[in-house]
């Protein structure tokens, strides 16, 4: 990716230093001045006779100039010449050459602006008109030339002003080829360094088209013969009565010759400036080569170019330096020669130091400098007002040396202007320079308040032009600061300009200017306002891209707020193409559906009002190459064949490899398998081949894209039949049953079997006892049975291929063995050792080998439970086994139960299965730590104490010993207390914990213990209450602690948690209602439909109710039954702790759709009417209000079946009655139960419960009267209708 940045940098510090600094002196127009000339044609000026010719020579001052011209060294009188006039207020010279012609106004003008205080004068402007003149008729013989020689078909144009521009064509206007063997001169003559019998042809035309009067001029056709030898016999024959004049009919070759130019060395002169061009042209046999080398240096890189098939060396801008020996080589196979050409280079005058105009106080010092230098050095010679300096009139105060005049206390009225001639032999140079005596106070001429904008870390330019005589000062200010601006990082220049060598923030402000003389002072205000660069911070990246493929190019850009940027996407340094497939977004290009013409280089280029960046990433589009073409066979042989193919395009992505397939008309006709590859660098394979095989071939190309298409297939190539190579592969040797051998093989496929007639022979014989092979040839078949054999003995077998070709070689031998048969002996010294209470070892004496009749595959130890030897324990038998490798001859028994009776015994077994058994033999596993118990739970409670009950392991393992209780407390924050422990009798099944404390939480440990040790733990949960004299135990989440070593079984309690839970059908739903005393927080009501057999418990729906008493299930499906059931779930984990009893519901079924009344448009209308009635009561209820009107409250409650119907009474603005007792209002969100009543918590409290006073509040909401009771609130609480009360509040 290629990136670069340009900013006001080095171009444009230039650029602006040389605006500032470089520019002339400027008077202000508005006052006295001498004048300057200020437009002129150029010194050599060619007209077109065919137009007026028009002399520029324009001029200022003060007051205006006037104007005059010569011709040829003589006063010019326009008013005598009624063709010529001067345009007004200008010195521009207007010839009318209608009727005239152009000749008599040619020769060497020269234009005076002259006012009192001077006269200028212009360059001496030569006039010539420019000339296409016609070529000289002539008839050009047909040009015969011998094979091989050299030619030079002349051109010779007419001399034309300026010289016209050569070049050759046929006669159909077509440009004649050229090469380095025929070419054209810098002379316009065409050369040819050898004729072929091709250069033959009779419309070699040379063309001169005249540039300044867009003319084209023809020659005569020239018509070239090309003989060969055989015709140069035929005519010299002729003529001199020869059979054979030339004795070999072959071109002679010839060495290098120079044509232009000539000899070994020569000499050329350039004018410094101009274009340096040097020819080198030969001929010879076979065509000679040319080359260039400087022997005094190297060739300037950047201005030179070695053109026209190297015959000619062009430097451009030539400098002192270009002098030296250039040296030109030709060369071909017989010979190489050289030429050297001196170069010279002179100089017209150049300028080293123009002469600048003098702005001249009164008495002031002064000197005007004329510098200038060429080759030769040219002679400076001065002028006053356009008259020699040594004829102009003396003054003391000016003395001339040289290139310089110097003035010596000025005197007013002594402004002029002086011109400076600077010549030599290759031209001149004139330059005016006035000097102008003034008393002028300064002034500032650079614009007041001028905003300046720099790129931070930039030079920064503040200009104060500015004029006064005597020059003013220039000095600098900014802000509101009293010092001046000197040193770093502040330059001031000598035109008043103030440069910012790295300009930065901190530099931006106001800036003042003061110039002053003398005569006065001036000031000037400008700002500088330094912005931040624009970066580019994300810049495009080098995309690779398939075909239809989507590329983003990311430039994401930072630039200066407050400068405007315009983002620019270039492709290939161009416009991106007009296609609707590339999307520019702000920071982005995308280009869509890829296609091969989108590869190139993107360039993504921020710019701003003052600099711009810019960063490039390149795009590759890339397929999956081309299929090969031109599938070729050579170097065909039996078992081989040479295959070329070529490649087809890669499509920018290289190719890796080309794989070669083929494909079997023969025997496998339309399917291709791959053959071989080779790397993609090689275009050819050598493939091996396989006998009687009817051979296609086909190429594909892969590269890092995928694989090509196929090439097309090769020609067929069959190869003939031959014996086959190889045999069957796979052999085994194995029986089915106990009398018979199975011999199995991988049957050979059609190109393996190497020719028509493919059979088998199968051999087998008994390993180590018979002598001969038994054999049998059998086709189209890849087993053979073997019957009558003795069981499980070993064989050896062979498979070889046979065809009509004849045999395969000698086949490898493999050894199977016979069919197996069951075992006949049992293992013998059986035993067993109990190494604990769940694991045992058994040893056994191994089988002899005879005894398998068959592989080994090893011994299997069966063995059961009997009993337990507890005789609470079932008896149970579930018999298992475990197989051991035919290696071993002991085997251990995991997993046993504990305090149980074992019997087992002992089978070894074969490929066919298990032998005889061995007697059975028994053993006993000793006592183990018991099971855990099969549940706890808490039965009775009191004020102190809690009783717990819980049933026996269901494995007890051996003899009870006990159990061992124990317990904590857990208060609030989860903090465990101290854990108290109590042993428990093995025939205990309940226990009674007094002393407890109330309103408490317990955890409690429970597990049994017998002779080995105490078993696993289970746990269990439990609160005290007491409330009213009845006290609760709730259940709750285990709460997270220091737990014992043995694992947790939980076990619910069996304390019920829910009651009363009812249902009711209403508008939004069926509503559940119940009772809850648990203290877990995590409430759900679970529902599910009835009698679906394809639902199980995951299936359950589930609805949280935040704690409430009540919940309206909804989206029930009409006429469904459903099971609905109320859970209580721990806050640390999701298992269930208490559970309702499950209700029945039935979701009634809706009637048929009647029309909506609340859609009618008379039932809306009334609505509206009514609210909009009640919003007007509202508003004069409100207003009596602010008057201080009272307004009386009942504290009566009366049940309205639809409180959005109360009545309204007229005389005091109320809306039925309602009471103001705050703690009769249902919460937000809260539903009644399903009984109508509302039942009292602890935080049910207000002010009046506690007092015994009636209870009322004021209009302003204070407190009056004396309290009440608690049983009068409970009593308006229970008439309260069960109806949600808050609707009509709300709305009022």
């Amino acid at each position: 990716m290629e990136r670069t940045r340009t900013r006001a940098g080095a171009a444009v510090f230039l650029m602006l230093i040389l605006g500032h600094l470089g520019n002339a002196l400027e008077v202000p127009l508005d006052l006295a001045q001498p004048p300057t000339i200020t437009q002129q044609s150029p010194k050599d000026y060619i007209i077109d006779p065919r137009e007026n010719i028009v002399i520029h020579c324009e001029a200022k001052g003060k007051p205006h100039p006037s104007f005059s011209w010569t011709r040829n060294g003589t006063h010019f009188d326009i008013d005598q010449d009624p063709k010529a006039t001067m345009r007004p207020r200008s010195g521009t010279l207007v010839v009318d050459i209608s009727g005239e012609k152009a000749e008599t106004y040619e020769g060497v003008y020269q234009c005076t602006a002259r006012n009192k205080h001077g006269a200028a004068v212009s360059n001496n402007i030569v006039i010539r008109q420019s000339r296409s003149p016609l070529w000289s008729k002539e008839r050009n013989e047909p040009i015969r030339v011998q094979e091989g020689e050299a030619l030079v078909l002349h051109c010779r144009p007419p001399a034309g002003l300026p010289p016209p521009i050569i070049f050759w064509m046929d006669i159909n206007f077509q440009r004649l080829p050229q090469s380095s063997r025929v070419f054209q001169a810098l002379n316009g003559d065409l050369y040819f360094s050898n004729v072929l019998k091709e250069d033959s042809r009779n419309d070699y035309i040379c063309y001169a088209r005249f540039p300044h009067t867009q003319t084209i001029q023809q020659k005569q056709p020239i018509t070239l013969l090309v003989l060969n030898l055989d015709a140069v016999n035929e005519t010299v024959a002729a003529l001199f009565n020869e059979t054979d004049f030339f004795s070999d009919g072959s071109v002679e070759e010839r060495k290098p010759t120079f044509l232009i130019p000539s000899g070994s060395s020569s000499s050329k002169m350039v004018l410094r400036g101009q274009v340096l061009e040097l020819e080198c042209i030969t001929e010879g046999l076979p065509t000679p080569e040319v080359s260039w080398s400087k022997l005094s240096g190297e060739f300037p890189d950047k201005r030179t170019s070695i053109v026209t098939f190297q015959k000619i060396l062009r430097i451009v801008n030539v400098s002192d330096a270009d002098a030296g020996e250039y040296r030109c080589t030709a060369h071909n196979r017989l010979a190489s020669i050289h030429h050297t050409i001196r170069v010279t280079v002179k100089a017209a005058p150049y300028w080293i130091t123009t002469p600048r105009n003098l702005v001249l106080a009164p008495r002031e010092k002064g000197q005007l400098i004329c510098r200038a230098s060429g080759t030769p050095k040219p002679t400076i010679n001065w002028a006053m007002n356009g008259i020699p300096i040594e004829n102009s009139p003396e003054d003391s105060n000016r003395k001339v040396e040289g290139d310089t005049i110097i003035f010596e206390e000025v005197q007013t009225g002594s402004s002029a202007v002086y011109q400076c001639n600077a010549s030599n032999e290759y031209g001149y140079l004139l330059s005016n320079a006035f000097v102008n005596v003034l008393s002028e106070t300064p002034r500032v001429l650079t614009p007041a308040n001028q905003v300046y904008q720099v790129i931070r870390n930039n030079h920064a330019l503040l200009d104060c032009s500015s004029f006064g005589s005597p020059i003013p000062k220039i000095t600098w200010f900014k802000d509101s600061q009293s010092s001046t601006l000197e040193g770093d990082p502040y330059m001031l220049h000598e035109n008043g300009t103030l440069e910012i060598y790295v300009a930065q923030a901190l530099n931006s402000g106001k800036y003042i200017c003061v110039a002053r003389n003398t005569l006065g002072i001036a000031e000037n205000h400008v700002y500088l306002e330094v912005k931040e660069p624009t970066r580019i911070l994300k810049q495009p990246k080098y995309k690779v891209a398939q075909r239809n493929m989507n590329v983003v190019f990311e430039c994401k850009v930072k630039h200066d707020p407050t400068l405007i940027p315009i983002m620019i996407w270039l492709k290939d340094n161009g416009e991106l193409p007009d296609d609707e497939r590339f999307l520019v977004d702000s920071d982005s290009l995308t280009i869509t559906d890829v296609t091969e013409n989108d590869a190139g280089t993107y360039t993504c280029i921020m710019n701003t009002t003052l600099d711009h960046d810019s960063a490039s990433a390149e795009l590759t589009v890339v397929e999956q190459p081309d299929p090969p073409t031109d599938l070729e066979l050579t170097d065909m042989k039996p078992r081989s064949v040479q295959l070329t193919w070529i490649p087809g395009d890669e499509h920018k992505s290289p190719i890796h490899k080309f794989v070669i397939q083929y494909t079997d008309s023969l025997h496998d006709h339309g399917h291709w398998h791959n053959l071989t590859h080779v790397p993609g660098s090689k275009t050819t394979a050598h493939l091996e081949l396989s006998p009687y095989v009817h051979y296609s071939f086909r190429v594909l190309a892969l590269n890092a894209v995928g694989l090509s298409d196929p090439s097309n297939p090769s020609h067929m190539y069959k190869t003939n039949p031959a014996a086959p190579d190889e045999n069957p592969s796979g052999v085994k040797g194995f029986g089915t049953e106990h009398d018979n051998l199975m011999i199995l093989w991988k049957p050979l496929s059609g190109l393996q079997a190497n020719g028509p007639g493919l059979q088998y022979k199968v051999m087998w014989r008994q390993k180590d006892v018979d002598k001969n092979w038994t054999s049998v040839t059998v086709a189209n078949v890849s087993k053979f049975m073997v019957s009558g054999t003795p069981t499980f003995t070993p064989y050896e077998v062979k498979v070889q291929a046979i065809n009509n070709n004849g045999i395969g070689p000698d086949p490898a031998v493999v050894t199977g063995h016979s069919g197996e048969d069951f075992p006949v002996q049992a293992p013998n010294s059986v035993q067993v050792l109990v190494l604990n209470s769940t694991l045992a070892e058994v040893h056994w004496e191994p089988v002899p080998p005879k005894t398998v009749r068959g592989h080994l595959k090893g011994y299997k130890v069966f063995y059961w439970r009997e009993r337990s030897l507890h005789k609470h324990n079932p008896h149970r038998v579930e018999q298992q086994f475990l197989s051991f490798s035919g290696n071993k001859s002991h085997g251990m028994l995991p997993g046993l139960q504990p305090y149980s009776l074992y019997l087992f015994n002992v089978r070894v077994y074969n490929g066919k299965g298990e032998g005889p058994a061995s007697s059975n033999l028994q053993f006993e596993t000793p006592e183990g730590v018991p099971g855990p118990p099969s549940f706890l739970r808490i039965t009775n409670s009191n004020l102190n104490n809690l009783t717990l009950e819980w049933g026996p392991p269901n494995d007890r393992n051996g003899h009870l010993t006990g159990y061992i209780l124990k317990y904590q407390q857990v208060n609030n924050s989860n903090e465990l207390g101290p854990i108290e422990e109590l042993a428990l009798p093995a025939n205990k099944t309940s226990v009674t914990l007094p002393n407890l404390k109330y309103s408490t939480r317990y955890k409690f440990y429970f597990n049994a213990k017998t002779g080995q040790g105490a078993g696993p733990v289970i746990t269990e949960e439990a609160v005290t209450i007491m409330d009213e004299g009845n006290t609760r135990t709730q259940t709750s989440p285990p709460i997270a602690g220091s737990p014992p070593r043995h694992p947790f079984h939980k076990v619910h309690p069996a304390a019920p948690a829910f009651g009363n839970v009812s249902s009711s059908v209403g508008e939004d739903g069926m509503l559940i209602s119940w009772e809850y005393w648990g203290t877990e927080k995590h409430v759900y009501v679970e529902y599910i439909i009835k009698n679906d057999n394809t639902l199980g418990e995951e299936d359950w729906q589930k609805e949280y109710v935040n704690g409430s008493q009540a919940y309206v299930l909804k989206g029930l499906k009409e006429g469904l039954s459903y099971r609905v059931r109320v859970v209580a779930k721990g806050h640390n984990d999701q298992a269930v702790l208490h559970q309702s009893e499950e209700l029945l519901v039935t979701v009634p079924a809706m009637p048929s759709r009647q029309a909506d009344i609340a859609t009618q448009g008379w039932f809306i209308g009334l609505m509206c009417a009514i609210a909009l009635l009640i919003l007007v009561l509202l508003i004069i209820c409100f207003i009596k209000r602010n008057k201080g009107g009272k307004y009386p409250v009942k504290e009566k409650e009366d049940a309205h079946t639809d409180p959005e119907f109360q009545p309204m009474k007229e005389d005091d603005c109320t809306f039925g009655e309602y009471s103001d007792t705050e703690d009769h209002k249902p919460l937000k969100g809260s539903r009644t139960p399903s009984n109508g009543t509302v039942h009292r918590d602890s935080s049910d409290e207000s002010l009046v419960d506690y007092g015994g006073g009636d209870g009322q509040f004021n209009e302003d909401g204070s407190f009056i009267g004396q309290y009440s009771g608690k049983s009068s609130i409970r009593e308006t609480a229970e008439a309260h209708s069960p109806v949600n009360t808050t609707t009509m509040n709300s709305f009022v």
